[in-house]
This record gives structure tokens, C-alpha cells and sequence, in this order.
């Protein structure tokens, strides 16, 4: 399996990171790809640098969006690059 080209920071209990998750699983599965999500919880380091943001979605390494994610938008940041 290739490595998930996206990236969701979440915290446990966070309601939008169970929205930020629905739409992050629905898309990549459509487009067969995969994603990772690493709790924030317990981390200082990621407490501080995203605890007012979460959820805060990555793809390819860069930021693409926090609190919510747009699966129209999320799907254009995955579509292959001609």
C-alpha cells in the first residue's frame, strides 16, 4: 500500500474531527487512497503548534485545511497532476 498522501490531525471527543474524518475517509476511498490521522492529545508539540485549529488536514506534507474539509476541494488537491 502506498503512503497516505493525507494527513488528519485530530483530538479525541472533537465532533468536527468526526466530520473532518467522514469526508476525508468517503474521498479517499472513492480515489483509492489512503490517510492517517495522529491524535494531538498528550503532545505539547501538536497541542501548540494546532490546538485551536483541530481538525487540521494535510495532503502531501502541506496544509489544506483546519475545522472543516471540503470534499470538492480535497478531491482537486488529490487529482493526479498532468
Amino acid at each position: 500500500m502506498r503512503e497516505p498522501r493525507v494527513t488528519l490531525y485530530s483530538r479525541p471527543g472533537c465532533h468536527l474531527c468526526d466530520d473532518a474524518r467522514a469526508v476525508i475517509e468517503a474521498v479517499c476511498a472513492e480515489l483509492g487512497e489512503a490517510y492517517a490521522e495522529v491524535s494531538i492529545a498528550g503532545d505539547p508539540d501538536l497541542e501548540q503548534r494546532f490546538g485551536e485549529e483541530i481538525p487540521v488536514t494535510f495532503v502531501d506534507g502541506r496544509q489544506h485545511d483546519f475545522w472543516r474539509v471540503d470534499p470538492v476541494r480535497l478531491r482537486r488537491a488529490l487529482a493526479p497532476t498532468r
